[in-house]
This record gives structure tokens, sequence and C-alpha cells, in this order.
């Protein structure tokens, strides 16, 4: 049977690539998004123009039975946020807004979603140790905190239904496409650009998107992910030393990484009022991936240093 999946955010960095991979492999996308034509050839389209899928009963494709919904769109985490209750305004889009998309796949006969969250709703360090999917959550901000209640929230609603719901939370996602943090990093290192990272040891979980796409499918379309909560990252994990050596080995640039000791790093934050963003730098957040690999069989397809090729073939290749 030829598979039928629903994607939220098929227009999006991580939404394009699992579109393309479910395509690959004989399926059709539908993908939800905001503005026509800016999905991967072979997705049939619904275009929603409300926020926080308010409008989802009259763009809902009816037509078609669907298998699953991938439910990608969020309200993503953002350094500055100029909302005027940033609470309210990102439980709107993740929380009452998954909502809205689980009862319509409910209601149009879906048998699965798989709810992508994020590794923040369970915090943004480690503690020690490599975070696991039992592991109490302590999300430390509003982005955090809307994907676990987005998460009970839809755990209680397949519960009541029936819906299978899987939760997948991804570290830091990159690869061809990425924005944001990861591509000023790369931008950086492709000018020569002296960068105060020569000394941090701590180590960071991330995921090619490649390798989350795959994790995605798989999520869809196994019967053993009914109802589970997986973690899914990379094989390995690098200290942002590391990553800044091998993404600057890929680009053909300089290393000139300045081996500022971690207590400057944390005060030159203070005194610059970006403490957040040092400790995305300096802090330990790895995750404990191997109860999706041990619960599905599932093995990353590209190895950390395979992604960050890609990524600096097509930053080379774009810019």
């Amino acid at each position: 049977m030829t598979l039928c999946a629903v994607v939220t955010g098929a227009s999006g960095f991580v939404g394009r690539v699992l579109s393309s991979a479910i395509i690959e492999q004989g399926g059709h996308v539908i993908g939800l998004v905001r503005q026509p034509r800016t999905t991967v050839d072979g997705v049939e389209e619904c275009v929603m123009s409300a926020p926080d899928f308010a409008d989802l009963d009259a763009c809902w494709p009816r037509d078609r039975q669907c298998d699953v919904v991938v439910h990608l769109a969020a309200r993503v985490h953002m350094m500055r946020d100029t909302a005027a209750d940033p609470f309210a305004t990102y439980r709107e889009t993740n929380v009452e807004g998954s909502l809205r998309i689980a009862r319509a796949a409910h209601e149009a006969g879906a048998r699965r979603m798989v709810f992508v969250s994020s590794i923040k709703a369970l915090g943004d360090s480690d503690g020690g140790r490599p975070l696991r999917e039992s592991d109490e959550p302590r999300p430390i901000d509003p982005y955090g905190i809307s994907k676990l209640e987005a998460e009970r929230a839809l755990r209680s609603y397949g519960q009541q239904t029936g819906l299978e719901v899987v939760i997948v939370r991804p570290p830091l996602v990159y690869g061809p496409g990425v924005r944001a943090n990861f591509l000023q990093l790369v931008r950086a290192l492709a000018k020569g650009v002296p960068l105060p990272l020569g000394a941090i040891a701590a180590r960071r979980s991330m995921v090619f998107v490649e390798n989350l796409a795959s994790a995605l499918a798989e999520c869809a379309t196994n019967p053993r992910a009914a109802g589970e909560t997986f973690h899914v990252a990379d094989s390995d994990d690098l200290s942002v030393t590391e990553l800044a050596r091998i993404l600057a080995d890929q680009l053909g640039a300089p290393r000139r990484l300045v081996p500022v000791p971690v207590p400057w790093l944390r005060l030159a934050g203070k005194l610059t009022r970006r403490s957040d963003q040092v400790e995305r730098l300096i802090g330990s957040l790895q995750l404990d991936s191997s109860r999706i690999r041990e619960v599905l069989n599932w093995q990353p397809p590209y190895t950390i240093e395979q992604g960050l090729s890609k990524t600096a073939l097509w930053f080379r290749s774009s810019h």
C-alpha cells in the first residue's frame, strides 16, 4: 500500500527533505503550507491563510485518505522575542495549533501523528550525562515549555481517541539550506574570521537533516513506533571546537580558532547580555538516542562527517 502523508511545514528546511524522502520511497505527500509553489516537486499543496491552523477545516484534503500526519510547523525559538506575551503566543501555535492538527487528522481517518518536538522540551543542558526520553523535563523558556505542553496534550488526545502519537525530539538540525546561528558560524569560518572557539570541550548533539528525515519516515511507517517518544541525533557528538575545525577544513578555510578560556567567555556573555548565546556554545547538551535504534532498528544513514561535508559543499556552491 502506498503511504499517503500530510506534512505540515512541507516548505521548510526539514519539510522539504522529508517530503523528498517519502516521495522517493513511493509515497504521496500533501503539504500544508502558507505560500503556494514553495515545496519540492511532487508535493500536493494545500494552502492555509489563517495563523495557527485556524482555517484547517476549510483546507484539509478531504478527498484523499491519508495514513499519517507529520507535524513540523511550529513557532520556533527566537533569541529576541517581540511578542507582548511570549508564553501565550507560543502556546497558541505550538499547543493549540498542534491539537487542531491532531483533531483534523483523526476526523479524516489518519491512524498516526508524528509530532516533531524539540530536546528543549527537556531542557537546555544535560546535567552531566546524555538526556534520555524518560528524564524529568525541565524546560526553561517559552518555546521549550510550549513543546512539552504540546507533547502532553497530544499524548492525552491520542489516549482518548486511539490516534497513534509518536513524539520525536531532535537537537540542533543542520544541513544544506540551514539558517540562523549555524549558518552564521559557517559564514564566519568561510571568511577566515578569528573566533573564540578554540578551547571548548563540552559536547553537543546535532542531527543532519537527512538523518532526521530518515527517522521521521521510519516513525511514520513502523508499527513499533506507536505511542513512543524518541531522541534522534547523529551517531557522534562533537564539541564546538571540533565542529569548527571540521567545518573549516571542509570549507577550505583557515582554522582561526582562538583558545579563549570558558570562564572568560561566560564573563563576556554577562557583560554583553548574551549569556544565553554563550551557554549554547560552551554548555554540554548530549542526547541518548539509543532507544530509536533499539525499538525501531533504525540507524542514521549518514555520519556527522558526511553531513558536515554536504553542508559545506552546499555553502560553497551557493554563497
